[in-house]
């Protein structure tokens, strides 16, 4: 019953895979998260096993019955959504903006995200118990936060939701300043939409691109934001060691946004604001940088955490 949790989602991604392979290489309105969600949870479980109790234990209780069915919903919603004519529904009556329908046909995903996280809370309640929402936090924010960005993203597109777009100006800056260290010429031209319009030309060419929160990696800092606080929580650092790192992580992760942001005018000047390879930036490895960096911070933190307690015992060693 440990790996029910895994095995019931796994089995749903799987066929989600075979429908949609082409999402699990989009980290932006994609299902990468989900393999990164499947990595975090497994890795709690294989370092944690022993201290895990499963509250399941007669394969004849109600709670087993119950645990097993709810286990089955992360596949049978996929079915149902995909061969039933729901996700269909669900892009018709999602709003439509400025005549373009692009943001409703993310919706159905959005709601897959939403749905996966609530069908998660539930069932390691059941198989873990309440203790079991602790453990397994960082897996099931990954899933909830990713898809309350992407609903934001679909219901206030470009910069109309401002508590995100409030950053976005303070990003293309150092995003300009970095390109012009480069030798780019760099101008801001106002906004549309209520973002901001960056010009960078060069000896090659000249892109224009408006830039919206989700562009400038404001999703990013959320993730991090929430991932650090929540893996930092259990650490035995000093409060003041802890804000430490938590200040020293979202400065280089705000750094790298501003990095993605000065990266895709280099591609566009390079090969065309239409090209390929910016859409693969802006879709795939530019949001992936982020969440890579996010990842080895907290592998980073993890080493700190050890060197710290080796140090400490050489140290009552020595005291010996």
């Amino acid at each position: 019953m440990k790996i029910l949790f895994i095995l019931s989602f796994l089995t749903s991604f799987t066929v989600l895979y075979f429908l949609y392979r082409e999402s699990y290489e989009r980290t932006w309105k994609g299902r990468v998260y989900y393999l990164f969600f499947l990595w975090l949870a497994s890795l709690e479980l294989i370092l944690k096993w022993e201290k895990i109790d499963v509250k399941v234990q007669e394969p004849r209780s109600k709670r087993f019955i119950i645990s097993i069915i709810t286990a089955l919903l992360p596949t049978i919603y996929v079915f149902i959504s995909n061969f039933s004519g729901l996700n269909a529904l669900i892009m018709e009556i999602s709003p439509k903006h400025y005549g373009l329908d692009w943001w409703s046909k993310f919706m159905p995903l959005t709601i897959e995200y939403l749905v996966f996280t609530v069908l998660s809370l539930l069932l390691v309640v059941l198989i873990y118990g309440i203790k079991g929402l602790r453990r397994f936090a960082l897996p099931i924010t990954l899933l909830g936060v990713v898809g309350l960005i992407f609903l934001i993203d679909n219901l206030y597109p470009f910069g109309e939701f401002s508590p995100f777009q409030i950053f976005v100006p303070t990003t293309t800056m150092l995003a300009a300043n970095l390109l012009t260290l480069m030798g780019y010429q760099t101008e801001l031209k106002g906004q549309a939409y209520k973002v901001p319009i960056l010009r960078v030309q060069s000896d090659m060419g000249e892109a224009s691109f408006g830039i919206a929160w989700p562009c400038s990696g404001i999703d990013s800092l959320l993730i991090y934001s929430l991932v650090t606080i929540l893996f930092i929580e259990d650490n035995d650092a000093s409060l003041r060691q802890k804000a430490a790192y938590f200040l020293i992580g979202a400065v280089i992760t705000y750094f790298i946004n501003a990095l993605r942001i000065a990266e895709i005018f280099i591609l566009a000047i390079k090969y065309g604001a239409t090209s390929l390879e910016v859409q693969r930036f802006h879709d795939h490895y530019g949001p992936l940088y982020s969440i890579i960096w996010i990842i080895v911070y907290q592998v980073i933190m993890i080493g700190v955490q050890f060197l710290r307690r080796k140090a400490s015992l050489r140290h009552a060693a020595k005291d010996l």
